[in-house]
């Protein structure tokens, strides 16, 4: 799935602003919410608003995006627009994402917002990849790569990852929920395992990283149906 981006463009020649307009509606992942002729009152938008992506001229009288760019104080990314290509160490210099040289073809703008997209998603993929429980006073992160599976104990957990366990006052109904798109499934009243890891499923139990976990029938059918192995 596509991560919107929440964007803005500012630029003082009208034309170039007409034009990244244009081409932002033909990307269905790019939200163009504001224009700006003025550096100084995108400054003042952006302190206030949250935005993803910023179209940054360079070349503008009142503040040059080289200089709004380290004012800014925000986590956009940065397109660098402007006609002149030596300004493009500069614009580098910066971490801007991409450098677009004026006049910008569409095949090229559609290119440096797909790299911002993918950074996005790379990012939220991370973000996505653990979770943290509470262990005692101490909140403890449960990286979901290294998770083999969850047991119920009444109202708690044991967090069964790679090398190590973490106990959690919580429900299995609880867990179940914030896995909600990932890779894990309920397979018994006590146990959600990663189906990752699932090393051999036999008639009324599984193997993962040789651990024996029982497996029941009201759950079973829905196991093999993620795997995509028969039914029965």
């Amino acid at each position: 799935m596509n991560t919107q981006l929440r964007c803005i463009a500012i630029d003082d020649e009208p034309i170039a602003l007409n034009i990244i307009r244009a081409h932002a509606e033909k990307v269905p992942f790019l939200n163009l919410e504001a224009t700006f002729a003025s550096a100084t009152e995108a400054l003042t938008y952006v302190r206030q608003q949250k935005v993803d992506l910023i179209f940054l001229d360079i070349n503008m009288p009142d503040l040059s995006g080289i200089e709004f760019a380290r004012i800014a104080g925000t986590d956009a990314k940065i397109i660098f627009t402007t006609a002149y290509a030596e300004y493009a160490v500069q614009g580098f210099e910066l971490a801007a994402t991409d450098y677009l040289l004026k006049p910008i073809s569409f095949a090229r703008f559609l290119q440096a917002c797909t790299r911002v997209q993918e950074q996005f998603s790379a990012s939220k993929a991370q973000l996505d990849n653990f979770l943290f429980v509470k262990d005692g006073y101490n909140m403890v992160r449960i990286n979901l790569d290294e998770l083999l599976y969850i047991e119920a104990d009444d109202n708690y957990l044991t967090f069964y990852e790679v090398g190590q366990r973490t106990v959690t006052r919580m429900t299995l109904t609880e867990a179940t929920a914030k896995l909600v798109g990932k890779p894990f499934l309920r397979v018994h009243k006590s146990f959600i395992v990663a189906l990752p890891k699932i090393e051999k499923i036999e008639r009324h139990q599984l193997t993962v990283s040789g651990t024996s976990i029982p497996l029941s029938s009201n759950f079973k059918q829905e196991l093999l149906q993620k795997l995509s192995l028969p039914l029965g």
